[in-house]
């Protein structure tokens, strides 16, 4: 089974993934951003690399559901495939900072690839507001996100609420990250523990 944890930058996806891959004994599918080649010089030269980490994380998390769907454990997976097509790409085209001809490249790679794929059978979106990833992201200071604009992170946000309204791929859980503090609150994440056997009842 797979279950795929999505969200903007500094929403909590990856501590999320660890938290109830270890309530439930689950197997986690984490994102390497340590490892991205191209991450401190994307947000460094946004323009100049925005092409090749698109197709970076497409290839990657691409590679991620073929395995996950070979597998016959629930994983959970630390940012789904559509959020690279759907928010990133988009919302860096819509800036220019995208080539067309580069996004239309993309795009028409993006279409193949989720084709040949099968949604989540169960995706949780984590909803939360500008401050709220602001705050989030200087308190795990990773020196390459210090030069992320403010303005991509509100295109990011506008995109993911426009997209999460429209999807119809799978069944969807959505988590209000700004009120229920999952980390620091045993209720809240019992809380949200709970909606996600509800959720997967019918799975079953």
């Amino acid at each position: 089974m797979h279950i795929a944890i999505a969200g903007n930058i500094g929403s909590g996806k990856t501590t999320l993934t660890r938290m109830i891959t270890e309530h439930f004994g689950w197997t986690p599918k984490f994102e390497s951003v340590e490892y991205n080649p191209y991450l401190s010089d994307f947000y460094n030269d946004m323009e100049r690399w925005s092409f090749n980490i698109q197709i970076y994380f497409l290839n990657k998390r691409f590679l991620d559901v073929v395995e996950i769907r070979k597998s016959d454990k629930i994983i959970v997976q630390d940012r789904s495939i559509y959020e690279d097509a759907c928010i990133f790409a988009p919302n860096l085209h819509d800036m220019g900072l995208m080539a067309t001809r580069d996004f239309e490249n993309y795009s028409s790679l993006f279409s193949l690839m989720v084709s040949l794929v099968q949604a989540p059978d169960l995706l949780i979106y984590l909803r939360s507001s500008i401050p709220n990833l602001v705050a989030n992201i200087q308190k795990r200071g990773r020196e390459y996100e210090s030069s992320i604009r403010l303005d991509y992170l509100k295109g990011l946000n506008e995109r993911y609420e426009a997209w999460i309204e429209s999807y119809k791929d799978g069944k969807l859980l959505i988590v209000d990250v700004n009120n229920l503090k999952f980390q620091e609150n045993p209720a809240d994440f019992s809380a949200i523990c709970d909606k996600i056997e509800a959720q997967l009842h019918g799975l079953f």
